[in-house]
């Protein structure tokens, strides 16, 4: 493989890493669902404010970013190893640049932050922690490791305190001294979202499977794994529906995530009965798909339709 140009190699990282576009509008929906939910709960009259969307959605995507890159130290041995094709073990970027790459995007938030509202700074700072501990696999690595499902749970936590971040966005800025009731239907919902694409982008046709990586398929079995992502993604629709009663969504979130749900059933039914690297490769992006129409439907919907049609 020939090195990128140092021109563009950081444009190489993010296509194969960290998808910029793809990757931001996930996030904007996330994050505009989140303050978006928020204001539905509390009964806002009006449609969240610019500054709180804006630091949601950037503090949410530099969050992203952060486990992105702290993936990249985590998991430098395993990429020698097995993956040597990825950016960092094939020189095309250096740990030490994306550290401070880290670092400057942490003291964005922190300037964001304080510019919003100071009390986001608890929030951020539980963030930060999380995201250590994680990065050090709380310190019992090789014990996680040898447990997938507590692997997948214990990392997929830092979903909720991104999501409740971006909620007190909304909230905290508006004087409210707690979280309105339900927010935390909100970020279980973004807790089995995150399941649903770990795992999602981890179930692959066995042509696909490297020699050395631990992919839900390979633990438990193409099929299994089908039905186990299936299943998460039922208990999150489950989740959503209840949480979408909540700001008068109910049928609309019915009807969108019941007809998602018979696509992803057809999707986890056909990888099962026939696991070709096509339909690996559709069961991950369903995952994204899902994960979008979701957020969607939840709050960013409703609150543009608000804003559209006052």
């Amino acid at each position: 493989m020939s090195p990128a140009p140092h021109s563009n190699r950081w444009w190489v990282y993010q296509r194969e890493r960290f998808p910029v576009f793809a990757h931001g509008v996930l996030i904007l929906a996330f994050s505009a669902s989140a303050v978006s939910f928020s204001a539905m709960l509390r009964g806002a009259a009006s449609v969240p404010t610019l500054p709180s969307l804006v630091v949601a959605f950037l503090c949410s995507f530099l969050s992203f970013l952060h486990l992105r890159i702290a993936d990249e130290f985590k998991d430098l041995e395993d990429d020698t190893r097995h993956r040597p094709y990825r950016p960092v073990p094939r020189g095309l970027v250096t740990l030490r640049e994306l550290g401070a790459i880290g670092v400057g995007g942490a003291v964005i938030q922190l300037l964001l932050a304080l510019w919003l509202q100071p009390a986001l700074l608890l929030f951020l700072f539980v963030t930060w922690t999380y995201l250590a501990l994680m990065s050090r696999e709380f310190f019992v690595g090789t014990w996680l490791k040898a447990r997938p499902i507590m692997y997948l749970w214990t990392h997929m936590l830092i979903m909720p305190l991104i999501d409740f971040f971006a909620a007190a966005c909304d909230w905290s800025v508006s004087g409210a001294h707690e979280p309105p009731p339900g927010i935390f239907l909100f970020v279980v919902v973004s807790f089995f979202n995150g399941c649903i694409i770990e795992i999602g982008r981890k179930i692959r046709s066995p042509a696909d499977e490297e020699p050395g990586v631990s992919t839900y398929s390979v633990l438990w079995g193409g099929g299994r794994a089908a039905f186990v992502w299936l299943g998460i993604l039922f208990l999150t629709g489950l989740v959503a529906c209840v949480a979408a009663d909540l700001i008068g969504m109910l049928r609309p979130a019915l009807f969108v995530l019941g007809s998602a749900f018979v696509l992803a059933a057809a999707l986890a039914i056909g990888f099962a009965l026939n696991p070709q690297r096509i339909r690996g490769k559709w069961v991950e992006a369903f995952s994204g798909i899902w994960t979008l129409v979701l957020y969607i439907v939840l709050g960013a919907g409703p609150m543009l339709a608000r804003l559209l049609f006052p």
